[in-house]
């Protein structure tokens, strides 16, 4: 069965350039031209990934995102004219896998696609993948974190980014590193998304035990660091 993608794009010379992009190398497209309907069709047709557009009429790619994050993990890839760090940093910050700013090369569109669907595919063929810590638990096989017996939602790249530290206790990676193996070799982003997922990881792993910590080697990197008793 081909993978099929959904398109939320108003302008239409774009939304049908994809089309053909997508469609040449085999996939299956359904496409929307404003964020209401990007959010009926997304309920509707069930896609494995999502290139959203931001400026968009009826709901903007923000709220679009918010309501795909709100009952799905699908991966979704944000497309805008806007290049700022900032507003990068923001799609990625709401829960966006990646982010590509038009204009855009067709290779550069299938080659994030790719690189996505082939986290998400590791992560969904990967059996016996879960890690067990004091008052922690990481189960990339269900895709659940769980945090003093309770279950924590928890937005798809900060997952992956704790069991990636996680399955190397004590190892130190630079933010590059993490760059190149949780989000992927040809991530066109910059550290500053790294910083901003290990923030929002602290705030839900905050006093959960005494026995492990998630630490910033200063002028290195980070590293998932297993405590003395």
């Amino acid at each position: 069965m081909a993978t099929k993608v959904l398109v939320v794009e108003d302008e239409v010379n774009i939304a049908e350039l994809l089309r053909l992009y997508l469609e040449r190398e085999g996939y299956e497209v359904v496409t929307a031209g404003d964020g209401g309907k990007g959010v009926a069709l997304f309920e509707q047709e069930k896609p494995d990934i999502v290139l959203l557009d931001i400026m968009l009429p009826v709901m903007d790619g923000w709220q679009v995102l918010k309501e795909i994050r709100s009952s799905s993990k699908t991966p979704v890839i944000m497309l805008t004219a806007r290049g700022e760090t900032e507003d990068k940093v923001n799609g990625l910050e709401s829960g966006a896998d990646d982010y590509i700013v038009k204009p855009f090369d067709g290779k550069e569109v299938i080659a994030r696609i790719r690189a996505v669907l082939r986290r998400y595919g590791g992560t969904e063929q990967d059996s016996g993948k879960k890690l067990t810590f004091d008052n922690l638990v990481i189960d990339m096989e269900a895709f659940e974190l769980i945090i003093k017996g309770e279950h924590v939602d928890i937005p798809p790249k900060e997952m992956e980014l704790l069991y990636h530290l996680a399955s190397s206790p004590n190892r130190v990676y630079t933010r590059n590193q993490l760059l190149d193996e949780v989000w992927g070799f040809d991530y066109f982003g910059d550290s500053r998304t790294v910083d901003v997922h290990i923030k929002r990881l602290r705030e839900k792993l905050e006093g959960v035990s005494d026995k492990w910590s998630l630490k910033t080697v200063w002028g290195v990197g980070y590293k998932f660091e297993l405590l003395a008793k």
